[in-house]
């Protein structure tokens, strides 16, 4: 049987436990609040919507313990606290390119947002491809008896790249990592494929926006100020 001592130090444990996980779900929750409101503002400044999609996820406690013994750290829940930044992720799909880097500025604007480090794989895609932007920040955690500041990894990418980066990573569950040659350079000339799809849509986007604008008549507001639109509206006879 267990004595008193060990129930409780037990019970502590599973406290304490739950509050670790908990931070990391409201960080998320923080998250995923300060980009709805970004993206409802942008869309009634701009008449636009620069995010396809939200999605997070609180990394289980499976790959928690596989990155701790990767990385060699005690088994301590301070050493998983301040070098594993990636137990709260939040993935965030844009429509074309210009969009990562309009929301990753947008968020790093934030006062409250202390961004830890940017990873820019869109400039510098990793070696088999793979491009996105990730942004490591800490966020504040206001709990019933202190604050903490919680790391969390945003992934900011177009469509095309996500789509890319589901399937690659489905193959290399497939083959347990240990990936054909022939699939790896073929996966990268897809990689490739995609990046120009994304040149390709951007351009496009561009030119029907010229268009667009180009094709817009000014409107009387735009183009007259206020008191010279008073004093006309004043001149106008009555049965107008």
């Amino acid at each position: 049987m267990k004595t008193g001592l060990e129930v409780n130090s037990l019970k502590t444990f599973q406290t304490e436990l739950t509050r670790f996980f908990l931070a990391y779900k409201f960080a998320l929750q923080e998250v995923e609040t300060k980009i709805n409101i970004l993206q409802e503002e942008f869309k009634l400044i701009h008449e636009y919507n620069p995010i396809e999609h939200i999605s997070t996820r609180v990394k289980s406690p499976k790959s928690i313990l596989a990155k701790m013994m990767k990385k060699e750290l005690p088994p301590s829940m301070e050493a998983v606290r301040e070098n594993i930044r990636d137990i709260a992720g939040a993935r965030i799909t844009c429509s074309f390119v210009e969009d990562i880097y309009k929301v990753s500025a947008m968020l790093q604007a934030q006062h409250d947002i202390e961004v830890v480090e940017v990873k820019d794989y869109i400039a510098y895609p990793k070696e088999n491809g793979y491009q996105s932007l990730h942004l490591i920040i800490k966020i504040p955690i206001f709990m019933s008896d202190h604050m903490e500041k919680v790391y969390t990894e945003i992934q900011i990418r177009t469509i095309a790249m996500d789509f890319w980066a589901s399937l690659e990573h489905k193959i290399y569950y497939k083959y347990n990592k240990d990936v054909p040659e022939h699939i790896r350079i073929e996966l990268k000339e897809a990689a490739l494929q995609a990046a120009e799809l994304d040149r390709k849509m951007e351009r496009l986007n561009k030119e029907i926006n010229i268009l667009k604008e180009n094709e817009a008549e000014p409107s009387l507001l735009d183009s007259t100020p206020i008191s010279h639109l008073a004093k006309y509206l004043t001149e106008l006879p009555n049965n107008q």
